[in-house]
């Protein structure tokens, strides 16, 4: 093994905040495959889903604000849901670049589906209830970006 003068100290894989997320970020939404596998949707069609179901008829836009993504990354995967009849896409009449999206009966039916998924997968994290809290917050504060300027 080499030892890494202390110039390098900063590149230590153990000095990273970003790779304990990026690490716990893959292992909790790994818990979430067999689930998906069963109803055929990814995780990311199971957060599109899950902003629908909070409110429905919701430009591609605020989806895109909600879910922290991109439109480059949710259109593709609206056309994508809306080929499997889970919703639909509607041009405004008014402004012909805005896009809302509306689930159908179908897209509302996988919603007593995924019923079931929220506490299977909280059950495999143990973290008690402040801990898992404040994990919340923390992680709300990153996106917000209250903790980092992302410029």
């Amino acid at each position: 093994m080499v030892n890494m003068p202390e110039t390098y100290d900063c590149l230590r894989l153990d000095h990273q905040i970003c790779f304990p997320l990026y690490a716990a970020a893959r292992k909790v939404t790994g818990q979430y495959a067999p689930y998906f596998k069963e109803l055929g949707i990814t995780y990311t069609q199971y957060i599109v889903f899950m902003a629908l179901w909070q409110q429905d008829n919701q430009t591609v836009s605020e989806i895109c604000t909600k879910l922290y993504l991109d439109s480059g990354t949710v259109t593709p995967l609206l056309k994508k849901m809306e080929e499997k009849g889970w919703l639909i896409r509607t041009r405004s009449k008014e402004d012909e670049r805005v896009v809302r999206i509306s689930l159908t009966e179908k897209g509302w039916a996988l919603r007593e589906e995924c019923l079931k998924i929220p506490a299977a997968v909280g059950s495999c994290i143990h973290l008690n209830a402040e801990d898992a809290a404040n994990l919340y917050r923390i992680l709300h504060l990153l996106l917000e970006g209250a903790i980092y300027d992302s410029e």
